[in-house]
């Protein structure tokens, strides 16, 4: 099957919280995300027109989306720039400056197909792509339960750094990094 990538524009918004929404109802979302359905769905309009505004600037964030032929979004993966002392970054804060992959869901539908491969080499190109600061280190973050996930970023050539964070929860967790250099 052939898909189209693209930036998610300022008039995409309502088409970015849905795909979201369907990520958090996926019933694996407990392994892939940190965030909550009811927590999405409590947010209002303006943070997803934001979050589409500041993807279609691309200057900081940059989510892509996988449409097909009929213009549906099977997918969606988001990058944004971490820099040194970053204290919104998950984990440990950047040495340097570094983009980080979230947000990675593929309609079950068009799982398997190499979807997943195209929306994370559309981010690391996106990556190498920023004039400033450049980008040495793209990184992200798995469950420790989903070994699915993290075949498919080994397959795009990200390797496990030795670093986890532990997630306090009802039943605490380890999101394990993994990242590629600049080839």
């Amino acid at each position: 099957m052939i898909y189209t990538i693209k930036t998610v524009r300022r008039e995409d918004w309502r088409e970015a919280k849905e795909i979201r929404l369907a990520a958090l109802r996926d019933p694996i979302a407990h392994l892939a995300f940190l965030e909550t359905l009811e927590q999405a769905l409590a947010r209002p309009d303006e943070f997803w027109q934001d979050r589409a505004q500041a993807s279609a600037e691309g200057t900081s964030l940059r989510q892509f989306v996988a449409e097909d032929a009929d213009r549906a979004w099977l997918g969606t993966v988001t990058v944004r720039v971490e820099l040194p002392g970053d204290e919104k970054a998950f984990g440990e804060p950047p040495k340097a400056p570094q983009t980080h992959v979230v947000g990675v869901f593929v309609q079950p539908a068009a799982r398997g197909t190499g979807l997943a491969q195209q929306l994370l080499g559309a981010a690391l190109e996106w990556s190498w792509s920023l004039p400033e600061p450049r980008i040495e280190r793209v990184r992200l973050h798995v469950h420790e339960a989903n070994p699915r996930a993290e075949a498919v970023y080994r397959r795009v050539g990200f390797e496990r750094t030795g670093y986890e964070v532990l997630v306090p929860d009802e039943t605490p967790f380890h999101e394990i990094e993994l990242a590629v250099r600049r080839g």
